[in-house]
């Protein structure tokens, strides 16, 4: 029987500092440094998190390694992400993926981050039946993309403003919460008792299966500016500005706010599963590990018959299992990346420039 091929994946597109080894899209071993230094400045400061990725990569790379009962003589392929991302950021990882691809002889395979977070349900064990429709929202996009197998993707629609991350961080940030806002904003709704406010959900009848958050964005802006004083807050050097929000008042906005979200994403589902014979439905990303998103969109699943598989909560976020996931199919399909493999902060799905 032929050894399938063990992976090792180093992701570093944003914050997130992380390796793993992975076979049979099982993972052996992996390790992920989140970059708490951030907080105090409201959101990633790119160069401080290259700076980190730099500290920090070899060291992750070699715990892994260390953990798996591994050397590098059985690994068979260095995954990477090579984009989208922050430019400084992806830099860091391809530049040392590319070192030890060079000193080893280790075959390199650039890998899309998106493509990462698509097929990381596979982490679990699961076989998501093709064709398939997933939902990626995270701090830096919110799209639908028809998937047709590993590689073959349909591009439906996008978030024209804000992504959905985005808009919990600067909204969490009125009302007070830390960086990143994500997570205490979930909690908040989920222990919402009384009635939520009500904000308005947009519509774009132009295009039913993309998005905007901007109105709502605002919306929340102007509902607090009506209500609340605005405070300033200083910490390292940063200064941020807020509202004064009591806690039995802030939950219940966190509720409507995610309401507000939760339909506006069900919505664009609808949308695309009317039009499109598609047998399941994906929700991948760092946003999709918000409780009260996988409550309501399995809500929506189960009244439509529509299977939902949605990765476990630590293949969620940004980590380096999904990469070398992603890099074992491009491995068994003969796809490898050359020295000269850049990084790209904007790559899409549909220009996968590994070559």
């Amino acid at each position: 029987m032929k050894k399938k091929p063990i992976i090792l994946g180093i992701e570093t597109s944003c914050d997130e500092t992380a390796a793993a080894i992975v076979q049979d899209h099982k993972v052996i071993a992996e390790k992920t440094t989140v970059q708490i230094l951030h907080e105090a400045y409201g959101g990633v400061v790119p160069e401080l998190a290259s700076r980190a990725h730099e500290k920090l990569l070899m060291s992750v790379v070699q715990s892994t390694l260390r953990d798996s009962l591994l050397t590098f003589s059985d690994i068979d392929g260095i995954a990477v992400t090579h984009g989208p991302g922050l430019a400084g950021a992806l830099l860091v990882g391809v530049s040392l993926s590319k070192g030890l691809s060079i000193s080893t002889g280790i075959p390199l395979i650039g890998v899309n981050h998106i493509e990462g977070h698509l097929w990381s349900c596979e982490l679990a064990g699961e076989k998501v039946p093709e064709p398939f429709l997933a939902l990626i929202i995270s701090g830096g996009h919110t799209m639908l993309v028809e998937v047709n197998g590993f590689g073959s993707y349909h591009f439906l629609g996008s978030t024209r403003d804000d992504a959905v991350g985005e808009l919990l961080d600067k909204t969490g940030r009125m009302m007070g919460f830390g960086f990143p806002a994500g997570a205490d904003i979930d909690s908040a709704a989920l222990s919402n008792t009384e009635t939520p406010i009500k904000f308005p959900r947009s519509k774009l009848t132009d295009d039913p299966y993309g998005f905007s958050f901007s109105g709502l964005k605002t919306s929340v802006l102007y509902y607090l500016k009506d209500r609340y004083p605005e405070v300033t807050k200083n910490s390292k050097g940063f200064v941020s500005k807020g509202f004064d929000i009591p806690s039995s008042e802030r939950i219940a906005i966190c509720a409507g706010l995610m309401a507000a979200v939760s339909d506006m994403l069900i919505t664009g589902i609808n949308n695309v599963l009317k039009k499109y014979s598609l047998k399941a439905l994906v929700i991948c990303g760092g946003v999709s590990a918000s409780r009260y998103l996988r409550k309501k969109i399995s809500e929506f699943a189960e009244a439509n018959s529509v299977e939902l598989y949605v990765p476990p909560l630590k293949y969620s976020t940004d980590n380096g299992a999904m990469i070398a996931n992603a890099g074992i199919h491009h491995y068994e399909r003969g796809e490898f990346s050359n020295y000269d493999l850049t990084v790209n902060p904007a790559l899409q799905l549909t220009n996968i420039d590994r070559y």
